[in-house]
């Protein structure tokens, strides 16, 4: 954490999105009000990012600094420390249970008690090549009573907790690390983009009654599931916006660029929405004939393949057991939201209820720059994810004795920091 430059400001958090086909880093503060107010905002075409996997350091490298530069131009402040989202197809997630006995039964549960069960928890043996990158607990049980969501203050021998497990390539997020570090800044957080972006765009009341987040990025679709405000369930989709781009370039034989602008400007989730009629017409290649483009075959190629990834998306909603339970419906966010008609599409399909979701539930309204497009609710959320892990730091460290308040050894973050602190380059 650090201060903005010139004058004696609150904490500022800086939250930096490496997306597959652009590169955001939002500057933030907390207003009086508890709000997030954004400084800043730079952005970035990236280069170097491959599915949510870095692929190109160099590429990657320059591309991040552009656009902390443009934010740091824009908010005044000088940005040192990031809080980074992690994606990609290599993110897989799984249930645990874990438990330790206590000594003293009369003793309260503390935080200290709690620490020592998630830190339990990072020392499980996975595959060769992957590390645990969250562990989130979704209930405990003290001395085989279940159902307890916060265990502080209690009596009891035995603490239990089930635990959702989020674990990923350790080289994938290396290459993060490296791309960051080389581009003058540190890291202070690694964090789950689908995590970032449903604390962005979900309220508590929907986590409560039951609700499925669907971030469509550039090369990645990420979900997460929550049900009676806890996290149940995470998937990564190895599909995103860009996919629905080479199949319009392939399927009307243009070229890259204009099939991009053609699914912005025309491309609809329903073939049936579009005139019969209706022609775009795409300029020739030095002087060669200019191609009409039917915006019915357009749409239907568009149909064609969102409806695959929505297949996807349903595939998991009811792989995690809470297809049922989910009163909140589907909220569908980041930059392949913005495609006309594709709640009715998921609707459609699902049979759920579907909204569009926008990254302003925490925003204050003092944010003067434009921020609330659904393609910045992986960057809101990693500010705000980044100030929800400063206030448990501080309270912790109220609370907690100093041998307990440092951080988890144990944890991916840790680890990954540690093999550069070796000069490992």
């Amino acid at each position: 954490m650090f201060k903005a430059v010139g004058m004696d400001a609150p904490e500022i958090v800086v939250g930096l999105d490496i997306g597959t086909t652009k590169i955001a880093c939002l500057v933030g503060r907390k207003t009086e009000h508890g709000k997030i107010e954004i400084l800043g905002m730079g952005r970035s075409d990236s280069l170097g990012v491959s599915r949510g996997v870095v692929s190109n350091i160099e590429k990657t490298v320059n591309s991040i600094r552009t656009a902390v530069d443009e934010a740091e131009a824009k908010s005044g402040v000088e940005v040192n420390v990031v809080n980074v989202g992690i994606a990609g197809q290599h993110i897989k997630s799984l249930q645990h249970r874990g438990m330790i006995t206590r000594d003293d039964a009369e003793e309260e549960i503390r935080q200290v008690d709690i620490d020592a069960l998630i830190d339990d928890m990072y020392k499980l043996v996975m595959l060769p090549g992957e590390e645990i990158i969250h562990v989130l607990p979704q209930e405990y049980i003290v001395d085989r009573e279940t159902g307890i969501k916060d265990p502080i203050g209690m009596a009891g021998v035995q603490l239990e907790a089930n635990f959702h497990i989020i674990a990923g390539q350790i080289n994938a997020a290396k290459n993060i690390y490296k791309c960051v570090h080389k581009s003058g800044l540190e890291v202070s957080e690694l964090i789950l983009e689908p995590l970032a972006s449903s604390s962005a765009v979900l309220s508590k009341e929907e986590m409560e009654a039951g609700v499925v987040l669907v971030d469509i990025g550039g090369g990645t679709t990420d979900l997460a599931i929550f049900y009676d405000g806890i996290i149940r369930h995470t998937a990564v989709i190895p599909f995103g916006g860009n996919i629905l781009t080479e199949d319009i370039k392939e399927g009307c034989t243009i070229m890259h660029r204009q099939a991009e602008l053609l699914k912005t400007k025309f491309g609809t989730a329903l073939p049936h929405q579009s005139q019969d009629n209706e022609i775009v017409c795409i300029p020739g290649l030095r002087g060669r004939e200019p191609k009409e483009i039917s915006v019915k075959n357009l749409s239907s190629i568009i149909n064609a393949r969102v409806s695959e990834i929505i297949e996807h998306v349903y595939y998991e909603i009811k792989n995690s057991g809470f297809e049922k339970k989910l009163i909140g419906g589907i909220v569908v966010t980041g930059g392949g939201s913005q495609l006309k008609h594709i709640t009715q599409l998921f609707e459609f399909i699902t049979g759920m209820d579907a909204r569009i979701g926008y990254p302003n539930e925490h925003l204050s309204s003092n944010t003067n720059i434009n921020v609330t497009s659904p393609l910045f609710a992986t960057g809101v959320g990693l500010v705000v994810k980044g100030f929800d892990q400063y206030e448990k730091q501080k309270a912790r460290h109220d609370h907690v004795a100093r041998s307990h308040s440092k951080k988890l050894s144990g944890s991916f973050f840790e680890k990954i920091r540690g093999f550069f602190d070796e000069g490992v380059e």
